[in-house]
């Protein structure tokens, strides 16, 4: 922070300690006004605000810690420092109880005070900074980083603004690949809990065991291998949020479990008998249908309620294609920075694939297409033959076709265009390997 922009209010009856302070703070850069009483002080904190101001603690009139209370109301957040004698030390004392900073006795060293000043301006510069790369922070990961521009998406912002501030437990619903980590992401940095964790856990890709360890945690010796004591993710979300994502595949024992740890936000690491206390939000996502779950009996239905208080639904792509192209371009400029490749844009013809593909993998699908693109393409434009995709989709019979055929049918290309492979086509696809598994065994497709 340049002295400059530091300002200072020396208040003090004395005019030799106003007259020498102004001259020494001034000589150094800062920004210096005096007032010989508390009502001048007043009439000064009318005008503007003080980053510091020094403050005689015995003056006629208003004395220094009436002054002092007053400030507290009208500039609160300056610094304020006592100028006092030794022999009312224990009053000063007092004004440290109600706020003050710091206090100084007569006569003044110039040296301490000079080193006391300049600590207090690294104080404030380290604050305003941190309070920027805060709001930096947040700028990265609220809801600016959800794209677009359709109706939907502005929508999606508004119900993001609306629950985010609250501790209002959230389900997020919606197909895979649409970006429902990303949602949680926006509403857990717009919470007062974002300078905390927020602390994902895929309940898709794990087994009931692992899964449970990694939820609670576990205690050293609790099952082979277990050397150490760990923390579960439960426990390292505390004061921040947790995000279930797939919940809709946990386990009946993994539910019942969660169903004690939502009411009471206390639980065991595996192996351990002592409570473990953690305060965390709660915002889960899924791509099943839970209803039909729960009407089947293979979900909880109080777990459901419980997790199911403020309920997002984030539209697929192909419903807002008014968003694909501004997406298309960020994401290119995204993967043609980190490869140092120079590419602009997307020729006309790469541009019109990309508005009549279906993008049954949602925005996952095509930011995996676009980096594709990236590597294999020749700058300074990306072309169609560079984008994984299938040619433009013609009007007529497809139209007919149900959501489930149309992605049985694109399952069924990448997999074979795959040889088989599950770990390259769940990539190509934008969807995780369990996920990819579970659409095969649904589809009875070949493999």
């Amino acid at each position: 922070m340049d002295h400059k922009d530091y300002s200072i209010l020396i208040v003090d009856d004395e005019p030799i300690v106003r007259d020498s302070l102004g001259k020494w703070f001034s000589e150094e850069g800062y920004l210096v006004e005096t007032a010989c009483d508390g009502g001048a002080a007043l009439d000064r904190l009318a005008q503007r605000n003080y980053d510091l101001i020094f403050l005689d603690i015995k003056m006629p009139g208003m004395s220094g810690l009436e002054l002092q209370r007053k400030i507290r109301t009208i500039n609160t957040d300056a610094t304020v420092v006592i100028i006092t004698a030794f022999a009312s030390v224990d009053t000063a004392v007092e004004a440290l109880k109600d706020g003050a900073h710091d206090y100084i006795t007569k006569p003044i060293d110039p040296d301490y005070l000079s080193h006391l000043v300049e600590k207090l301006v690294r104080q404030r510069a380290l604050v305003a900074e941190n309070v920027e790369l805060k709001e930096r922070l947040v700028g990265m990961t609220g809801r600016g980083s959800i794209l677009g521009e359709s109706p939907a998406i502005q929508k999606l912002r508004d119900m993001i603004a609306t629950v985010a501030p609250n501790d209002t437990t959230v389900m997020i619903r919606g197909e895979s690949g649409t970006g429902k980590e990303l949602i949680a992401r926006a509403i857990h940095a717009g919470s007062p809990r974002r300078y905390r964790p927020i602390v994902p856990i895929n309940c898709g890709g794990l087994s009931e065991t692992l899964l449970e360890s990694e939820l609670f945690g576990h205690e050293r010796g609790a099952f082979t291998g277990a050397q150490f004591r760990r923390k579960g993710h439960l426990e390292m979300a505390d004061g921040g949020t947790v995000f279930f994502d797939e919940i809709g595949n946990v386990s009946a024992k993994i539910q019942m479990d969660l169903l004690r740890v939502i009411e009471s936000r206390e639980f065991f690491r595996v192996g351990g008998n002592t409570p473990v206390k953690s305060d965390f939000r709660i915002i889960s996502a899924t791509n099943r249908d839970l209803e039909a779950a729960v009407a089947s009996g293979s979900f909880r239905e109080d777990l459901y309620y419980r997790l199911n208080v403020f309920s997002i639904s984030v539209p697929p792509l192909r419903e807002r294609d008014e968003d694909v192209v501004l997406l298309a371009q960020h994401f290119l400029s995204k993967y043609a920075a980190s490869m140092n490749r120079e590419f602009t844009g997307f020729a006309p013809e790469a541009l019109e694939a990309l508005r009549q593909h279906r993008w049954p993998g949602n925005v996952r699908e095509l930011e995996n297409a676009i980096e594709r693109a990236v590597v294999v393409g020749t700058p300074p434009t990306v072309s169609a033959a560079n984008l994984p995709i299938s040619a433009p989709r013609e009007e007529g019979p497809v139209d007919n076709m149900s959501l489930e055929s149309v992605e049985v049918a694109h399952i069924r290309r990448v997999l074979e265009k795959c040889e088989g492979n599950v770990m390259r086509a769940a990539r190509t696809l934008g969807i995780d390997r369990v996920t990819l598994y579970n659409k095969i065994k649904k589809f009875n497709l070949p493999r």
